[in-house]
């Protein structure tokens, strides 16, 4: 009795630290882009081009937004994209059906075994060519024009 005891206990345990993730917005995203800046350091025309949502497919910007994947929690090394946690970052105003279906459909298992900054780059250009990176290029370019309006 106590062994079944202990399992169910070690599986609920497995299950809601399972559920612990949250998607990174606001000030948490801003310390982990400066963080990524800091380990990654990418040229004045690839800051440039990544403040205008264009990601030069060079070895820097590659190690920024793997970076990025990481620490927001939505790709490993080993696994590469998570496709739920990838929904859950980039969904803004979807169906979690149809937000899951763009995840799933940007998931690679890295059958070509590129590098790791490779393929979470790979995945990365496939979300901002779906309705996610539409949304965020969207998203930033309302963030921008408040910008510009506050400072007249």
């Amino acid at each position: 009795m106590l062994k079944y005891l202990i399992v169910t206990l070690a599986l609920w345990c497995a299950v809601g630290h399972a559920d612990d993730w949250k998607p990174r917005h606001g000030v948490e995203n801003a310390k982990i882009q400066m963080e990524c800046i800091e380990e990654n350091p990418l040229s004045r025309e690839a800051y440039t081009q990544l403040e205008n949502v264009i990601f030069l497919d060079e070895p820097d910007v590659r190690k920024y937004v793997t970076c990025m994947a990481i620490k927001w929690g939505i790709f490993s090394e080993q696994q590469g994209y998570n496709a739920e946690r990838l929904a859950r970052q980039f969904n803004f105003g979807l169906s979690e059906d149809e937000a899951l279906q763009i995840a799933q459909s940007c998931i690679d298992d890295n059958s070509q075994k590129s590098p790791t900054d490779v393929w979470a780059f790979r995945g990365n250009q496939c979300v901002m060519a779906s309705k996610f990176g539409d949304t965020i290029r969207a998203i930033i370019e309302a963030e921008k024009k408040k910008l510009r309006r506050t400072r007249l």
